[in-house]
Formats: C-alpha cells, sequence, structure tokens
C-alpha cells in the first residue's frame, strides 16, 4: 500500500516536520497578510517600454489537457479548462505547450499553431478572457502568454533528441528495472534541422501575436527538445558543448522574435533548471531507484556532474543572466523530466499505476522547488520569476506561496495540478486566505495516469481531476481504465 505522507492537522504540524526533514518551508499564517501578499499585482515591462499589469500574485501554469483535435484544434474540453481557469481568479494564465511544427507533438492531441488551427485558438484566446472579464469586470490586468513546445525524445512519432543519452536513448520512460531496452535509438537533430526550426518558432511567436496572446513562453523543460539543448554538454557543432553554444538556439529565437514582431510583446521561458537522473521501478518491490549511470554525468541541466543528486545552478543562473539580457522578462522554474524520474517535478502522495513509489519524502521534493526559484530570485530580483512546487502541501499551499512572496523568493506563485481540481483556488484565497481542504488535489496521480492512457481511437485521453472534477472526467477515467485493461490482457 502507498504511504500516506501529507498527514498534518495544522500549520505547526508542517513547520515541525520540515525542521525534522530540515529543510525551509517558509509559512504566513495571517490571513489578512495572506490575502494582502497574494493580491499584490505585477508589473513587467519590455525592452521597448510597453507595460504589462498581473493583477495578483498567482499564475496557472501550463497544463497539457491532451485534448485537442487531430489538426491541433483545441477542442470542447480545451474550451471547457480555460473557461474555468479564467474565471478562477489568477491573473497570469500561461497557456499550455502549442507545438510548433506537427512533428514536434508529444501525442496527437496537443495543440498545434500553425494557420489552420489560428481561428479556434484566438476563440479559445478570447472566450478565457471573456470567462475572466464576465467575473472580474476587467480584463487589463489580466495577462495570455502562449507556451510554445518541440517535444522531440518524447513526440509521439519522429522522435528527434538534441544530444545522445547513455540513459534515456535506452530508457526514456519509467518502467521496471529488469525490462530490456530499446533498441532503435532517437534521430539526432542536425544543425540544419535546428536553424531551420528557429524560424518557425519565430513564425509561431508573430502568428500569437496576431491572435491576441500578450506574449509567448519558448518551452525549455522536463526533457523536451529546448531542454536537452541546454544541457547537451556531449553534442558536436554550433548548438552543442560549451553553454555559450547551448544557449544558441533559445537566443537567436528571442532576438528574431524581437525583430519580427517588436519590443513591446512579451518574452517568457519555462526552464527546468534541474533534470535529475533516470529512475526505473525497482526489481525488488515498487520503490523507485535510480538507473545505473556513467560518472562524471554531463548530461543533465542543472545537474552537479560528479554528484548528479545534487542541483547545480551555477550554468542555468548565469543562461537567465542572458535570456534578461535578451528581453525576456517572465521566467518560469520547473525541475526535473516526467517521464523519467516524476518524483523531482510533481512531487506526490500517489505514483502513476506501473510507476514507481516516492523515493524521498515529498516534503523534500516541495523544498528543492522552493530552493531553486529563491536562488534564482535573489540572483535576479527584477526578474518576474514563477515559483513551482505547491500542489502537495493542499490546502496550505497559500501559506507557504504567501511566505515565498512576501521574502521575495519569488516573484508569482504557480499552480499546475491544484488548479485542475480546483480552479477557483485563486479566487477563494483572496477573498476567504484559506482553501477548502476536501477541494485540494491530493496527488494521486490520476491526471497523470490519463496523460499516459494512449488506448483509444485517437491515440490518446484528456488529461484532468476525475476525483474533483466528475462531471468533466469521471467517464473519461472509467472509459480509460476499462481500455488498459483490455490492453494488458491482451499482451498476456
Amino acid at each position: 500500500m502507498p504511504v500516506q505522507y501529507f498527514h498534518y492537522k495544522n500549520l505547526n504540524d508542517l513547520r515541525n516536520h520540515a525542521a525534522g526533514l530540515g529543510v525551509d518551508i517558509p509559512l504566513v499564517e495571517d490571513k489578512e497578510e495572506i490575502r494582502g501578499i497574494l493580491a499584490r499585482p505585477v508589473e513587467l515591462r519590455s525592452p521597448g517600454g510597453k507595460t504589462w499589469r498581473i493583477g495578483n500574485s498567482f499564475a496557472i501554469h501550463p497544463m497539457e489537457g491532451c485534448d485537442g483535435d487531430l489538426d491541433g484544434n483545441p477542442g470542447e474540453l480545451t474550451f471547457r479548462r480555460y473557461l474555468r481557469f479564467g474565471a478562477g481568479g489568477a491573473k497570469l494564465i500561461w497557456f499550455e505547450a502549442c507545438a510548433v511544427v506537427p512533428e514536434g507533438r508529444a501525442n496527437p492531441r496537443q495543440l498545434w499553431i500553425h494557420p489552420g488551427s489560428a481561428k479556434q485558438l484566438k476563440k479559445l484566446l478570447e472566450a478565457c478572457r471573456d470567462a475572466h472579464r464576465n467575473e472580474f469586470g476587467t480584463c487589463d490586468d489580466f495577462v495570455a502568454v502562449l507556451q510554445l513546445t518541440h517535444s522531440g525524445r518524447y513526440s509521439f512519432e519522429k522522435q528527434k533528441v538534441a544530444s545522445r543519452h547513455p540513459v534515456l536513448d535506452l530508457y526514456p520512460l519509467v518502467n521496471h528495472e529488469g525490462l530490456p531496452p530499446r533498441e532503435n535509438l532517437p534521430e539526432l537533430a542536425s544543425d540544419d534541422y535546428l536553424a531551420a526550426l528557429e524560424d518557425r518558432f519565430v513564425q509561431a511567436a508573430a502568428l500569437a501575436r496576431e491572435l491576441g496572446f500578450d506574449g509567448v513562453d519558448l518551452k525549455m523543460t522536463h526533457g523536451y527538445l529546448l531542454s536537452e539543448l541546454i544541457g547537451a554538454r556531449k553534442r558536436e557543432g554550433a548548438y552543442g558543448g560549451p553553454l555559450e553554444n547551448r544557449a544558441r538556439f533559445t537566443l537567436n529565437v528571442a532576438g528574431k522574435i524581437r525583430r519580427q514582431v517588436g519590443d513591446d510583446f512579451l518574452l517568457a521561458v519555462r526552464l527546468g533548471v534541474y533534470d535529475g537522473i533516470p529512475y526505473a521501478v525497482g526489481s525488488k518491490d515498487s520503490a523507485g531507484v535510480p538507473r545505473a549511470f556513467p560518472t562524471p554525468y554531463n548530461y543533465g541541466f542543472g545537474t552537479d556532474p560528479n554528484d548528479p543528486y545534487c542541483m547545480d545552478l551555477s550554468e542555468p543562473i548565469k543562461f537567465i543572466g542572458w535570456l534578461e539580457q535578451a528581453g525576456i522578462r517572465l521566467l518560469n522554474v520547473s525541475l526535473g523530466i516526467p517521464y523519467a524520474n516524476p518524483h523531482v517535478g510533481r512531487p506526490f502522495d500517489k505514483p502513476n499505476e506501473g510507476y514507481y513509489e516516492t523515493p524521498e519524502h515529498p516534503l523534500l521534493g516541495v523544498a528543492r522547488h522552493f530552493s531553486a526559484t529563491a536562488q534564482i530570485q535573489k540572483a535576479y530580483p527584477d526578474l518576474a520569476v514563477v515559483g513551482t512546487g505547491y500542489t502537495w502541501l493542499r490546502h496550505f499551499l497559500i501559506h507557504a506561496a504567501a511566505a515565498n512572496v512576501k521574502l521575495h523568493r519569488t516573484t508569482l506563485a504557480g499552480l499546475g495540478r491544484a488548479a485542475l481540481a480546483y480552479p477557483e483556488m485563486p479566487r477563494v484565497a483572496l477573498e476567504k486566505a484559506e482553501l477548502d481542504p476536501l477541494r485540494t488535489c491530493k496527488t494521486l496521480s490520476y491526471c497523470t495516469y490519463l496523460m499516459r492512457s494512449k488506448n483509444n481511437e485517437l491515440k490518446q485521453f484528456p488529461a484532468g481531476c476525475p476525483p474533483f472534477d466528475k462531471e468533466g472526467y469521471g467517464e473519461i477515467m472509467k472509459q480509460a481504465r476499462a481500455s488498459n485493461r483490455a490492453a494488458a490482457q491482451k499482451k498476456q
């Protein structure tokens, strides 16, 4: 049976356990102080002098719903999610990963920005803004950013990798320790391919501006192509080796976007600042165990080559300085590769089916998120940084969010899985300064289960929160379970 890690009855229980684990989880207790801190607006200024006002300190992370149409258009459930986010009260909505080329899609229902999807993407943005305006009377302090991506080794077809990886080339996904490695290696993206891809990102950014988005995010996390590039120490050529080369793609794209669309368009990056090492399900039990890896481990960004269990933020902090100089005004901090080490990025109580039990107490993962964000914010106090890692704290997350904002360990608190379960959480937090414990995400990994479920006619089930959104995903969960059971029986 999985361990129930979250057992705190009050803030003192949480505080004392954190101290016992030797980690720092700052907390604010006073309700009026929580409300005042999280209601603080955030202003962003472009290199050209344009100002965006984010009306409070909450952000919704870019979470893929895997619910678009096969042509890349948003589907019915996509619209439903963004209507709920728009009405939920957060003033920064970070729209989910949109592929810039068809071969860069992580699944056949991922959004894909191109002229054929432009009309519906525009409608999606307008619907989200209208929902916000209807609830709060204005959208003047509401900012919408669209994330642009190429899924690289995790594309559902035509995988391309930024660099050869001695572990992920053989074991790209979490599976049992004793299972054999994959036989066919994915294709290495050539320098010519990457040079052409730069322009596809620029074209996508220009289209996003036409559609009315305030800005775009270059997705550099979770092991996708741009994330692998920034860690490609072993790659040869113009895009690999020294950090200057590994940063080339992103800095080139940022500069081209500026020249193409001007200085009054918001540029953002969601950056994985610590990749960690791949894990597997242990052969003796279901505990997570690290895959065998070479040392020094020169294959992960923000990862100490001599001790890859530890973060080394020296390169990420240097790179973020270059991003700021290139006009990036918004940085979303992320950790881990969910396909290879999900406990790093998404601390959980219950793993996704077939995955491993967490090898560390989830509170250690929360503290790692907070520490990474705090170090980056300290290095760049004027950069708007979105912090991550709050969901596992359940109804206490607003106490930690307020503390991190108050101490300027982050600029905004980002909500991921928490917003799927409780989309009105920002509004409730700002009105009552407390959350309903019966509504908060319990990190049971059902959303991940749906995301990893492929056995239907579209080869992808939509992802959402079945426990707290039965109307939207209860029946989908039943269908996914039935189809996965049937597929498993067929293999036997």
